[in-house]
């Protein structure tokens, strides 16, 4: 190994031990958990479709703070108002993440090598939250964004998004990749600060949640395509 390589070792492992990248790392948890935590509800609550167009309506409702407005109706501005906040978590948690990426062809390739030369499921998972992170960096400021743009959510406004806008296309690949990151970097946020040191029984759960969140996900945009077939344009919102 060259001057230059070492200096090269030296200066990477120099940055990855300053108190910036402590610093880093304390933000890209706290982020990471909010955005995990988020994605729990979230997909809870979208998941009350499955009791009926009625459900639904009413927990948006609630959502959108209809407890406050004299006819009951929530106000679509709430959902715009933390579809904007959400977007600046997952800015801040991707600027810090994105330092632990591989940056060079040769790093991607000391990756692979690693990942056939050992067993070791932490390295596996790491790798698989790195693929999804990868691919959430081009699909979830997509959907956020809609949701910044076209606030209106109901059953039959919802549906029309997915059936006749196509958003299942994005929906169908994003979520997959959003369950698994998610769900990963709070079994990692969980052992890297140590909150637990039963990493086996942690991560059977991580992968309980990971096909029951990726089943209620899955049958909740099944719904949405159902209603939306019956849907004539221009939709009418439901009412109920």
């Amino acid at each position: 190994m060259n001057v230059k390589s070492l200096l090269s070792h030296h200066n990477h492992y120099a940055s990855l031990g300053s108190p910036w990248s402590a610093k880093a790392d304390k933000v890209q948890s706290v982020t990471g958990v909010m955005l995990g935590c988020f994605l729990l509800a979230h997909l809870h609550f979208e998941s009350s479709i499955l009791l009926g167009k009625e459900a639904f309506f009413h927990v948006v409702q609630f959502l959108e703070g209809g407890m406050f407005s004299s006819t009951g109706h929530g106000f679509p501005v709430v959902t715009k108002v933390f579809s904007i906040f959400i977007m600046a978590v997952v800015i801040i948690h991707a600027a810090v993440a994105l330092r632990r990426f591989p940056a060079q062809l040769g790093q991607w390739r000391a990756l692979r090598r690693h990942m056939h030369g050992i067993n070791h499921k932490d390295s596996h998972a790491w790798f698989w939250q790195l693929v999804t992170g990868f691919i959430l960096f081009f699909l979830a400021p997509v959907h956020i964004f809609t949701m910044i743009t076209n606030p209106e959510i109901g059953p039959h406004l919802s549906a029309e998004r997915v059936y006749h806008a196509n958003a299942w296309l994005l929906y169908i690949l994003l979520l997959p990749a959003v369950v698994i990151h998610a769900m990963i970097g709070l079994y990692r946020v969980a052992v890297k600060w140590g909150f637990t040191h039963n990493r086996a029984g942690l991560r059977k759960v991580a992968k309980v949640l990971i096909v029951y969140l990726m089943v209620i996900g899955l049958l909740s945009l099944i719904s949405y395509m159902f209603i939306g077939q019956e849907l004539t344009l221009p939709v009418t919102p439901y009412v109920p």
